[in-house]
């Protein structure tokens, strides 16, 4: 049985709201009785996710996270409707790979920084203020194999490193008045990793309900102690 948390009159902002974490994160706050803001660069057209922004609570807005000018339109928008904002969930980012760093392109390089590191980063630095006034809290998505090396994806363990490094910053540079925590996903449960990894024994993912739970957690009461912690989310396997 899922934990019980109780976010009533808190205000969050989930960015990637329309994948499948996103959407996992969205709407256990939304249970939870949160004010939810959702964002990503198009509309969410999973049934689930679409449903959710029938709900008097559930608020869209469309935004490229690597542009700056979108990223701060957003949180003026957000604070604008709501008046406050008490947590970021920044949740976007994208794998690729199968080169190793010599046959890489700068322009692969340069999306995967972009997508899973810069766009933490803009969120992050709009969001601080506000989670200052609020006390409020920061949760990213970094990765299990930003901890070593590996073969075949160097720039998106770079760029997941490179989110730990900053919410460990953040986290610093604001003790007392934000938390700030990563989680550290492997695989995920998806149909998307079940499609690319059809042979897998998946049965010991975690699944993005499972792990948006973790999320409620590092933005819940019950985590009052814990900040600049990358906390491990890698299943059973």
């Amino acid at each position: 049985m899922p934990t019980q948390f109780d976010f009533t009159d808190q205000v969050v902002l989930v960015t990637g709201a329309s994948g499948s974490l996103g959407t996992a994160t969205s709407e256990r706050f939304h249970d939870a009785g949160a004010t939810v803001c959702m964002s990503s660069r198009h509309p969410p057209e999973d049934d689930e996710a679409a449903a959710l922004l029938d709900a008097d609570d559930v608020h869209f807005y469309d935004a490229d996270f690597t542009d700056e000018a979108a990223v701060e339109q957003v949180f003026d928008s957000v604070l604008d409707d709501h008046g406050r904002l008490d947590a970021l969930c920044s949740l976007i980012g994208a794998w690729r790979g199968g080169t190793s760093i010599h046959e890489t392109d700068v322009d692969e390089f340069d999306f995967l920084l972009d997508v899973n590191l810069k766009t933490m980063f803009l969120a992050a630095k709009h969001a601080t203020p506000h989670l200052r006034e609020s006390d409020g809290n920061l949760v990213t998505v970094s990765s299990r194999s930003s901890l070593e090396g590996g073969e075949g994806d160097g720039p998106y363990r770079a760029a997941k490193a490179g989110v730990r490094l900053l919410t460990e910053t953040i986290a610093e540079e604001n003790r007392g008045s934000v938390r700030s925590n990563a989680i550290m996903p492997s695989i995920i449960d998806t149909p998307a990793n079940r499609e690319m990894l059809p042979d897998a024994d998946y049965h010991g993912w975690p699944t993005p309900d499972e792990i948006a739970q973790t999320i409620l957690f590092l933005c819940s009461d019950a985590a009052s102690v814990t900040s600049g912690a990358a906390v491990p989310v890698y299943g059973e396997f």
